[in-house]
């Protein structure tokens, strides 16, 4: 399922700004037209039809919405401890049958601190417990009457563990997977089963036999296939290669998460193309396998010639210091462009978003973000905040009682008209 636009698409030019498509060259006293919700034109001379709102951008920066390419915003619920947790099912190693849709919640707070950051798209997935965790799915972080009226693609990936996580969860359980072995022998006999039940299957439906169908094995044929990613939550270079391992066996499309110590085979990973979304950063080194995480790691892995994306992991770090992850590694030697890119343009690319986001482009979404002034100083802020280019976020210092926090457009607003 591809969610339609939503039915809160609006038309608006904002005018005077320094753009920044980020695929493309910046546009100094830029425009950027969207009309119906979907961008239209980009440029220096844009002509703004009649009756199309405008909004004054002069001496500000004009951004697409960035892309939070591995987040659990609305399955771990902020301020609602256990009963807003619904990260890991942790009662079965091999969760190909679950979704994360099933699990959001849209009036989870984190979807506002999103869009005070910045954030219009996330990607919300089931966490690391289990070796397979289920099915993720792209959300707009604004915008529905129900989660289904934010999804932009439930088509895409499958969320696994290696490493510490998986072998410590069943480990305390006193069960398979407590080793590292253990969780990869998970992972590897699901996929055969997979390629077992994509046989008998195809072989009754070519017979016109009944065949029973088995929602887990249904969703790692579709990764076998193609059609979903494999994304593979391992901070440790010895994982890594267990990764890259499994994915050569299955032939899958296999994207790295977190990968704090993949500068270490930061060669193999840009030989075979296999991108990664590393992080989080601002954090402690609170297990073992983070021992050698380095925020400069992540300008070592994009000067190898792999392809990066920035992770919050929210909420391990909320989700409105995305940018300011960008702004410390930049500090720590990433290339400013190549930051924008791993907000932007490159998340979209690596989970098949980036026909609707990651860009200011012609056909792609109206999620446009309004800064203060560059977005990776961190003196700059979200000013405001178009989802398919309806308002919804606006700073305002008196806003939320004198927090600061600006002001989100909220649902009894969404379709007042």
């Amino acid at each position: 399922m591809t969610a339609p636009l939503s039915t809160t698409r609006s038309s608006v030019a904002i005018t005077g700004g320094y753009v920044v498509p980020v695929d493309g060259l910046p546009v100094e006293s830029g425009t950027v037209l969207v009309l119906d919700g979907v961008i239209a034109a980009v440029g220096p001379d844009v002509e703004v039809p009649d009756g199309v709102r405008t909004v004054d951008a002069t001496g500000r920066w004009v951004l697409p919405g960035f892309v939070e390419s591995h987040g659990h915003v609305g399955v771990h619920e902020e301020a609602e401890g256990w009963a807003g947790d619904d990260t890991n099912e942790k009662t079965g190693p091999d969760g190909a049958h679950l979704r994360a849709l099933d699990a959001v919640n849209i009036e989870d707070e984190g979807f506002r601190d999103a869009l005070a950051g910045g954030v219009t798209s996330v990607v919300v997935k089931p966490g690391s417990a289990n070796p397979i965790g289920g099915q993720t799915v792209a959300l707009k972080t604004w915008g529905g009457r129900t989660v289904d009226e934010q999804v932009i693609s439930d088509a895409v990936s499958v969320k696994s563990a290696l490493g510490e996580n998986p072998k410590r969860v069943y480990g305390e359980q006193k069960k398979q997977p407590s080793t590292r072995l253990g969780v990869a022998a998970v992972i590897r006999q699901a996929f055969l089963d997979a390629q077992h039940y994509a046989a008998q299957r195809d072989a009754a439906e070519a017979e016109g036999k009944p065949f029973a169908r088995d929602l887990g094995k249904e969703t790692l044929t579709r990764v076998l296939a193609g059609e979903l990613a494999w994304d593979q939550h391992t901070h440790r270079a010895d994982d890594i290669a267990t990764a890259l391992r499994l994915a050569d066996e299955f032939g899958y499309r296999l994207v790295v998460n977190h990968g704090t110590d993949g500068a270490a085979i930061a060669d193999v990973l840009a030989e075979r193309d296999v991108p990664v979304i590393y992080g989080p950063m601002l954090t402690s080194r609170s297990k073992v396998e983070l021992r050698d995480r380095d925020i400069a790691n992540l300008a070592r892995l994009a000067d190898a010639g792999v392809r990066v994306a920035i992770t919050t992991d929210h909420p391990v770090v909320p989700i409105n210091f995305l940018v300011h992850q960008a702004s410390f590694a930049v500090k720590e030697g990433l290339d400013p462009q190549v930051a924008l890119e791993a907000l932007t343009v490159n998340p979209a690319s690596f989970l098949g978003l980036d026909d609707r986001v990651g860009a200011l482009a012609p056909g792609l979404d109206g999620d446009v973000v309004v800064w203060s002034g560059d977005p990776l100083d961190v003196g700059s802020r979200a000013e405001q905040v178009f989802v398919t280019g309806t308002e919804v976020y606006t700073w305002d210092r008196a806003a939320d009682g004198g927090r600061g926090a600006g002001r989100v457009r909220e649902r009894s607003e969404r379709f007042a008209g």
